[in-house]
């Protein structure tokens, strides 16, 4: 997964497959899913991302069986 995020547009994009996008649906008015032919998730792009997702502000956790 790659996460870009544009501060001339502030806009974060999140990369999550390689495949190419067939379709765009609008989830809100500023967020954004890119799908691929059978219906799956490339993408998702999120406009005021410092706003909505509160950009730059990001952490990453993997949870594993022990520590749910």
């Amino acid at each position: 997964m790659k996460i870009k995020y544009f501060q001339d547009t502030d806009t974060a994009l999140f990369e999550l497959s390689d495949k190419d996008v067939s379709e765009t649906r609008e989830i809100t008015e500023n967020i954004y899913a890119d799908l691929d032919a059978d219906g799956n998730l490339v993408s998702m792009t999120i406009e005021h991302a410092k706003d909505r997702a509160k950009f730059p502000e990001f952490s990453y956790e993997e949870v594993t069986e022990k520590s749910a």
